[in-house]
């Protein structure tokens, strides 16, 4: 029984893993036996990983396949409202309730990260790295877990923001500022900046998808 909890885990994270990674892209159709084969796993744990993405929205079905789904204008655009949101509610908690060495992590991953600018492709790891260790700091248990959500939602998206031309440095000053406030104890203002962060990257999705119709 544990051993098929833990094989389910195990598959469901690969999966997952491999649609964030870029492996598996949307539209990509998903067979149970070329995926337990790829990742040396039974089928049964497949399956029940393939129906609990499917739950999840992150696969849709396409006659009897399923397929990774894809966002259309309006779903990107709920998707982008909700996070702006919660990572607004995250940033203000990491002001009042990180320790001190989670401030000091966070200080440390930016001026890190400063070395990955124009590697959109790593800087867009270190980016979620860096959004989650935030959500970390809020100390709210349920509020991560719907962030959680939020951000493997955020994988079905073919590109990432930061590929823009100058979106990466832009990105990283804003980082810088979220951290700040942060680290001032300045609740409002680190809700806001998170906020403000969020609200321009969708411009400059927006701005991508624009380019990509022309």
């Amino acid at each position: 029984m544990n051993q098929s909890r833990s094989n389910q885990k195990d598959a469901y994270a690969l999966i997952l893993e491999a649609i964030d990674s870029g492996v598996y892209k949307p539209g990509d159709r998903l067979v149970e036996s070329d995926l337990a084969e790829r990742f040396g796993v039974s089928r049964t744990p497949i399956r029940e990983a393939l129906q609990r993405l499917e739950t999840q929205s992150l696969l849709e079905r396409d006659g009897r396949s399923l397929i990774v789904a894809s966002l259309d204008h309006n779903q990107m655009a709920e998707l982008y409202v909700v996070r702006r949101e919660l990572e607004g509610l995250a940033a203000r908690l990491a002001a009042r309730h990180a320790t001190e060495e989670e401030i000091r992590v966070l200080q440390e991953m930016v001026e890190a990260d400063d070395q990955l600018i124009g590697d959109p492709a790593a800087l867009s790891k270190a980016n979620r790295r860096f959004h989650e260790q935030i959500h970390l700091a809020s100390h709210n248990r349920y509020l991560v877990q719907q962030l959680d959500l939020v951000h493997r939602t955020m994988a079905l998206m073919a590109t990432t923001s930061l590929a823009a031309e100058g979106r990466s440095e832009i990105a990283q000053s804003e980082h810088k500022g979220i951290v700040d406030a942060i680290s001032r104890r300045d609740e409002d203002a680190a809700g806001q900046a998170l906020k403000d962060h969020i609200s321009i990257a969708f411009m400059t999705r927006l701005k991508q998808d624009a380019s990509g119709r022309g």
